[in-house]
């Protein structure tokens, strides 16, 4: 016997969600996660506010960035919802007026909660690879550690792992030392 086929969604689909989820639209099925847990969103934070100054202010950094979180972005019909994202100024000049953005990220960045780990590490790093997004983060904050994965020919691969409480110099943002013990004291 044939099964039927699945509806694939659309993004009014994705329109017609509760405002209050994260709703990103992957391979044709909306996916819905709840708002992030404090210790997601501080982590989240902290990749924000230790880039932000040194890479699209130019304070103690080289500028040159545009530097979003969870900015929602449209890669053919995928819509996704990294938890910041960043796009060299010559990738992207300026940040656009509008509901999203339809140029494909230099840099993401996802934390993992329960909830999201496997939508992050599978679908998504899947898109975002077959896009060309050079360089991803992946922080774990209850496990405390960020793997930082590199484009390398058509996969990534595992370029570094920054832990603990030691400052370290983080691709593709090397100018700077990064505060990874930031990203998980309370």
């Amino acid at each position: 016997m044939n099964e039927p086929a699945l509806r694939r969604h659309t993004y009014e689909d994705l329109l017609a969600c509760p405002p209050e989820v994260v709703s990103e639209l992957i391979e044709g099925v909306v996916y819905q996660s709840p708002r992030p847990a404090v210790l997601h969103a501080q982590a989240a934070s902290v990749v924000g506010a230790e880039l932000l100054p040194p890479f699209k202010s130019g304070k103690g950094g080289p500028g040159g960035w545009i530097i979003l979180d969870e900015p929602e972005i449209h890669l053919g019909a995928n819509v996704i919802v990294p938890d910041v994202a960043g796009w060299r100024r010559t990738t992207l000049a300026e940040v656009p007026d509008a509901p999203f953005i339809s140029v494909r990220p230099d840099w993401v960045c996802e934390v993992s909660s329960p909830s999201t780990r496997a939508l992050d590490r599978g679908k998504k790093l899947d898109i975002y690879q077959r896009e060309g997004v050079s360089h991803v983060w992946l922080v774990e904050p209850l496990e405390r550690f960020l793997e930082i994965l590199e484009l390398d020919g058509a996969t990534y691969r595992i370029v570094d792992r920054a832990e603990g409480t030691t400052a370290k110099r983080l691709r593709p943002f090397e100018a700077i030392e990064f505060d990874v013990a930031a990203l998980w004291e309370r």
